[in-house]
C-alpha cells in the first residue's frame, strides 16, 4: 500500500507502444502556460518511494548546487534543446518530455500529469527496486554457503545516478522509436497512394506526414548531437559521476581530521618520514578518485546507438518521400506533355480548318464563274476535294512533327 505523498502507479497501467506517439505528440503540441510561485516536484529518492513536495527556485537550487540558468532548461514556458548538463552535485536532463534534476540520491522531476511522465516514473521505480533487491539477495545466499566456498563476482551494479540516467534515456528512446513507428506506419501507405492516383487530398496528407517527419528528425537530431557531444568529451562524463564525487568529499573530511590528530601524537623525528608516506597515500588516492569512464561511456554508447538507428529510419523514410516526389514530378511532367502534345495537334487542326474556310470564302464571293452554272456533281467534287485537301495535310504535318520526334504518338 503506497504511503501518504507516495504515487499510486497501479491506476496508472503502462500505455500501449502506438499510444505513446499520440501521448508524445500532444505533450508537444500543448499550449505553454506560466508558472508562478513554488512548482510542485516530483521526488524520487534512491530507494524507489516517491512523493511530491513543493519547492521554490532558490531552495533547489540550494540543495542541488545549480545555477539559476540550469534550472531554466527545466522550465516548461520556455523552449530548450534537448541537453544532459553534467554539474558538481547534481545531473540536469532534458529530454523530450524528461525534465529531471538527478543527485546522487535522489531525481527531482517537474510533477506533471502526462502519461509519458507517468511510465517513466514507474519505469525508473521498478529499475531501481531491482537494483536494491540484487544486494539483499546476494547477502542471503552467502549466509546459507559454507564459508570454504569460493564466491563468484556478479556483474557490478551502477551508481543511482546513471541508473536513473539509463531510464531518461530509455524512456525518450522509446517516446522517439514509438513516433517513428506511428508515423512510419502512416507514410508509407500514403505515399504509394498518391503514386497511384494524384489528388489534392492524398497531397494534403503527404504534406502533413512531411512536416511531422521533418519536426520529429529534428528532435532525435537533437539527442544525438548531445549525446555525440557527451562521448567526446571525457571532463563531462566524469562530472556526472555524483556518487564517487560524494564518496570523496567525506573522505577527504576524514582523512584532513586524521592527519590532524596525527601529526599532534607523532614525535618531530618522524614527520620526514610521515610526509613521505602521506604524498605516496594522496597520489594513490589522487589516482583512485579519477573515475574510469568506461562504464558510462559504454552506457551512452548503447543509447546512441539506439537513437542512430531511429535517425536512420527517418533519413530512410525521408529518401522515400524525395524518390516519391520526384516520381509525381516525372508523372506531372509526362502529363504535361501529353497536354502539349495534344496542344500541337490542335492547333494544327485548327489551322488545317482555317485553310479550308478560306477555300470556302473564295467561293462565297460575289463573283461570277462557270463554276455556277456546272451541274450538281462539280459541286459535291468541289466540297470533297476541299475536305480531302485538309485532312491530307493534317495527316502530313503530324506525320512530319512525328519524324522530326517532335510528337510522341
Amino acid at each position: 500500500m503506497a504511503t501518504h505523498g507516495e504515487i499510486s502507479m497501479e491506476a496508472c497501467s503502462p500505455p500501449l507502444d502506438e499510444e505513446i506517439g499520440k501521448a508524445a505528440m500532444v505533450f508537444h503540441a500543448q499550449p505553454r502556460r506560466k508558472a508562478t510561485g513554488p512548482k510542485t516536484w516530483l521526488i524520487i529518492s534512491d530507494s524507489g518511494e516517491s512523493r511530491v513536495e513543493e519547492v521554490g527556485r532558490h531552495s533547489v537550487m540550494h540543495k542541488t548546487g545549480l545555477p539559476a540558468r540550469d534550472l531554466r532548461v527545466l522550465d516548461p514556458v520556455l523552449s530548450y534543446p534537448s541537453s544532459i548538463l553534467g554539474r558538481e552535485r547534481a545531473i540536469v536532463v532534458n529530454l523530450e518530455h524528461i525534465k529531471a534534476i538527478i543527485t546522487a540520491k535522489e531525481v527531482l522531476m517537474v510533477n506533471s500529469n502526462s502519461p509519458l511522465v507517468l511510465q517513466f516514473v514507474q519505469d525508473l521505480q521498478n529499475r531501481i527496486s531491482n537494483s536494491n533487491l540484487a544486494p539483499q539477495l546476494v547477502k542471503g545466499e552467502e549466509s546459507e554457503m559454507a564459508i570454504d566456498v569460493p564466491l563468484i563476482a556478479g556483474p557490478k551494479s551502477l551508481p543511482f545516478e546513471f541508473r536513473a540516467l539509463e531510464a531518461c534515456l530509455e524512456s525518450a528512446c522509446r517516446c522517439l522509436e514509438s513516433e517513428t513507428q506511428t508515423l512510419e506506419e502512416e507514410a508509407y501507405p500514403a505515399l504509394d497512394e498518391l503514386t497511384s492516383k494524384i489528388s489534392t487530398l492524398n497531397l494534403e496528407r503527404v504534406r502533413q506526414i512531411k512536416s511531422r517527419l521533418v519536426a520529429i528528425s529534428g528532435r532525435v537530431q537533437k539527442v544525438r548531437d548531445e549525446l555525440e557531444h557527451l562521448l567526446d568529451d571525457d571532463n563531462d562524463m566524469a562530472e556526472m559521476y555524483l556518487t564517487e564525487k560524494l564518496l570523496a568529499r567525506s573522505l577527504d573530511g576524514t582523512s584532513f581530521k586524521e592527519g590532524i590528530d596525527n601529526m599532534e601524537a607523532e614525535a618531530d623525528d618522524k614527520n620526514g618520514f610521515e610526509e613521505s608516506d602521506e604524498k605516496e597515500s594522496d597520489g594513490e588516492t589522487a589516482g583512485e578518485s579519477l573515475p574510469n569512464i568506461e562504464e558510462l561511456e559504454m552506457l551512452l554508447e548503447a543509447y546512441f546507438a539506439q537513437i542512430d538507428g531511429i535517425l536512420q529510419k527517418l533519413s530512410g523514410m525521408n529518401d522515400y518521400v524525395d524518390d516519391t516526389e520526384d516520381c509525381i514530378n516525372i508523372m506531372l511532367d509526362d502529363k504535361q506533355n501529353q497536354l502539349l502534345q495534344m496542344g500541337v495537334m490542335l492547333s494544327t487542326a485548327n489551322m488545317i480548318i482555317n485553310a479550308g474556310i478560306v477555300v470556302v470564302g473564295l467561293f462565297g464571293m460575289n463573283i461570277t464563274i462557270s463554276l455556277f452554272s456546272a451541274p450538281e456533281i462539280k459541286f459535291w467534287e468541289t466540297v470533297i476535294g476541299t475536305i480531302g485537301g485538309c485532312v491530307a495535310l493534317y495527316i502530313l504535318s503530324i506525320g512530319w512533327g512525328k519524324k522530326r520526334n517532335l510528337l510522341a504518338l
